[in-house]
């Protein structure tokens, strides 16, 4: 597939995209929905450094067409090469792929647009609404802050369900939230119960990474109508409702 992969390759190529091919090691199914792959890195990690909620763009065949499609690295490890990726699964592409990856299967990846600091000053309490195929960059950002309390929107199932959630309860309180008329519900108890929250956060920090649609809602309303700086949201849709 290295070769021609349309208009999303060539504009990965004009944006300095870098590429490398991938190996899966081992496969691990978290929940019969959630798998998890560890896999070597050809040679990235060492060339372009590592950083909390990093994501690469791998490359699917779908339909005869190559397909791209973002994940986040699960626990990089830059001297062994390696690290895991977590698919939650469902129709298309990507998820056939990783349903049935095995041991020495390959895949080609490009790391174009990736980015994430910390927030300064530090936030007093950071505002989170995730979904599971954002629950890996969700658990980057939490080890990233350290021991910071958050309150976290997930949309979608819980620990409970046996998802991998590294959170502290001590510090994290997740808001388990169904997922219902295409995220709208979520859209809801967010602006229902955002504000109040907010009010007692001298420093906030909200990070946003759900379907587009409710992404872009939620950050709009986070912007504009709550008036949070937009140097303290971070919102970046995970995937398309179809």
């Amino acid at each position: 597939m290295g070769q021609g992969r349309g208009w999303e390759g060539a504009v990965l190529k004009l944006m300095r995209g870098k590429d490398f091919e991938f190996t899966v090691t081992d496969a691990e199914d978290v929940t019969p929905d959630f798998r998890r792959l560890r896999l070597t890195d050809g040679g990235m990690l060492a060339a372009t450094g590592v950083h909390p909620t990093m994501w690469v763009r791998l490359w699917f065949e779908n339909a005869g067409k190559p397909h791209q499609r973002a994940y986040t690295l699960v626990d990089p490890d830059p001297e062994a090469g390696r690290f895991s990726m977590e698919f939650a699964l469902h129709e298309g592409c990507a998820s056939d792929w990783a349903r049935t990856a095995k041991a020495g299967d390959t895949i080609e990846a490009t790391v174009q647009g990736t980015g994430f600091e910390v927030p300064q000053p530090l936030p007093s309490r950071v505002f989170a609404v995730a979904d599971p195929a954002s629950l890996p960059a969700l658990n980057s950002l939490l080890d990233a802050v350290g021991a910071m309390p958050a309150t976290i929107w997930f949309e979608g199932g819980g620990a409970e369900d046996g998802l991998p959630f590294r959170t502290d309860p001590e510090l994290h309180e997740v808001r388990t939230v169904p997922r219902r008329d295409a995220g709208a519900h979520l859209v809801a108890r967010v602006k229902e119960e955002l504000p109040e929250l907010l009010r007692a956060a001298p420093e906030p920090y909200v990070w946003i990474a759900c379907d587009t649609a409710t992404t872009r809602a939620l950050g709009a309303y986070v912007r504009k109508e709550l008036g949070v700086a937009k140097q303290r949201v971070n919102a970046l849709g995970y995937w398309r409702a179809t």
